[in-house]
């Protein structure tokens, strides 16, 4: 399983604002409403957030203290995915509303209902902090260069590994 990729994540970014951007301007000048999240998916997002955290909190404290007893390699290999899933989603959710406030911001002189602004702005966020507690729930996951819990397994290189 390789590492979370910053060119990547940036990419998916880049994509889905455009995307967004594209049927954002389509939707608002054909009477649709404005292709964006509720707010009330910051609650879901803080609740991934939150799920995210715990788990590679607890991978973290196993690498931290002295390993008496192993890691269950299951929980570890369900930590890195969700890490790398949440930072995933959080670039999309960002790049999508990007697109959205891009569009949202041409029309800020013609409108009187600012919503659809704050909204977009509310969801970049969250996504941004979803992007950077799975690039740092990630790194929890990681074991360090001098990890001496596998001595006795070949290894190419220590240094990357996931726990």
């Amino acid at each position: 399983m390789g590492s979370i990729r910053l060119g990547w994540l940036a990419l998916i970014a880049v994509l889905f604002g455009a995307a967004g951007w594209l049927l954002n301007w389509w939707a608002t000048r054909n009477g649709y409403p404005t292709p964006s999240l509720p707010l009330s998916s910051l609650l879901t997002m803080a609740v991934v957030i939150a799920v995210t955290l715990v788990f590679g909190l607890r991978v973290r404290r196993w690498r931290s203290e002295k390993r008496t007893k192993a890691l269950d390699p299951i929980l570890a290999a369900r930590t890195v995915v969700l890490a790398q899933a949440t930072a995933y989603a959080g670039a999309l959710t960002t790049g999508w509303h990007v697109g959205i406030l891009a569009d949202q911001l041409t029309l800020v002189g013609v409108r009187s209902n600012l919503g659809p602004v704050w909204g977009s702005l509310a969801l970049i966020v969250g996504g941004i902090v979803m992007v950077v507690t799975g690039l740092i729930v990630e790194s929890f996951c990681k074991l360090p260069p001098d990890d001496d819990a596998g001595a006795g397994q070949s290894r190419e290189s220590g240094e990357g590994e996931y726990a």
